[in-house]
């Protein structure tokens, strides 16, 4: 179904649920120079690159990444199997529902978490793990599937840039085969497009077929940093425009902007925590900190969620709570 009869905003505004103002205003200009053939501005559709955070910036984080939710529902499955984990952390907070006793272990806990409930299956039987788990449940708060807490305003964005000729990416610290589950059918971004943190893989014959297997490993963690390294090597060309919201998206916008030619960054402030929630500079996850003081100093585009969306989420009305 196309955009704007799904968002049912018309085909005449392809940003419907975006408020008129200078946030709106900066992307439609910016689309408008780069793809006016003949402009001092134009870029050829090839060259056209806008890469995308995804947890806070294409659907919520709150309380936590929707990744760690399957993650603990994937202990709690798995538990029966491995009795010792009731008297060790961080599993033994899981088990007991604790989650400031899980958050308490930082990232160390979290990756523990993720490569006991990741690894040992092979790719072809983690994604049909997560595609099941994505259609049976619901955010805690919401009661909303996850696939369901995404941001309108961002769909839209997403389809109004590939109408004028983009192609657009997912560059997330989230796992990669997690997010090719749902990325095409949600966002319209193909598995080749997405790209995230991974764990090794081992190829391996497995009563006589091929299949790659989950190792307990790390081989990136694809965030700050990592992510304007992972768009050379999985993309190979500059993004023209990137969007993000956190400080962990800082270096990815820092490497777009840093370009010759028009450019475009923006960040998403998340403070309405009337139909979403609302934090920045000091949460325990998605701190949005020292790129929104960047933001300020090099002029890059902060969506004021509150002001500039007229709906954050594709099953709200544009007064709704969430």
């Amino acid at each position: 179904m196309p955009l704007s009869q799904r968002d049912g905003t018309g085909a005449d505004d392809p940003l419907g649920s975006w408020n008129d103002g200078p946030t709106k205003q900066s992307i439609l200009d910016f689309v408008a120079r780069v793809t006016q053939a003949g402009g001092a501005d134009y870029v050829a559709p090839g060259e056209r690159i806008a890469t995308f955070d995804n947890d806070g910036t294409l659907w919520s984080e709150r309380p936590f990444p929707f990744q760690l939710f399957f993650a603990l529902d994937q202990v709690k499955a798995m538990a029966p199997r491995y009795p010792e984990w009731q008297d060790k952390e961080p599993f033994k907070s899981v088990l007991a529902g604790d989650l400031k006793g899980i958050l308490s272990g930082g990232y160390p806990a979290l990756i523990e978490i993720f490569m006991a409930t990741h690894s040992g299956m092979t790719t072809d039987e983690f994604g049909p793990a997560v595609v099941e788990w994505l259609a049976a449940t619901r955010h805690p708060e919401t009661n909303r599937l996850f696939t369901e807490m995404v941001f309108q305003p961002m769909l839209e964005l997403l389809g109004y840039l590939r109408a004028n000729g983009f192609k657009t990416f997912i560059v997330s610290g989230g796992g990669v085969e997690f997010m090719r589950t749902f990325a095409e059918i949600t966002y319209g971004v193909p598995p080749e497009q997405v790209i995230g943190s991974s764990g090794k893989l081992r190829f391996e014959v497995r009563d006589g077929k091929p299949v790659l297997v989950k190792l307990p490993q790390i081989e990136v963690l694809d965030d700050s940093g990592e992510k304007p390294a992972a768009i050379q090597k999985h993309i190979g060309r500059r993004p023209i425009a990137s969007f993000g919201n956190s400080d962990g998206d800082l270096e990815m916008l820092q490497w777009t902007t840093a370009g010759k030619g028009a450019r475009f960054a923006l960040l998403i402030h998340h403070n309405d925590a009337t139909r979403e929630w609302a934090y920045d500079r000091n949460p325990s996850i998605g701190q949005l900190d020292k790129a929104l003081d960047e933001a300020a100093v090099k002029g890059w585009t902060v969506v004021d969620m509150k002001n500039d969306w007229r709906r954050v989420f594709p099953f709200q009305s544009t007064d709704a709570h969430r």
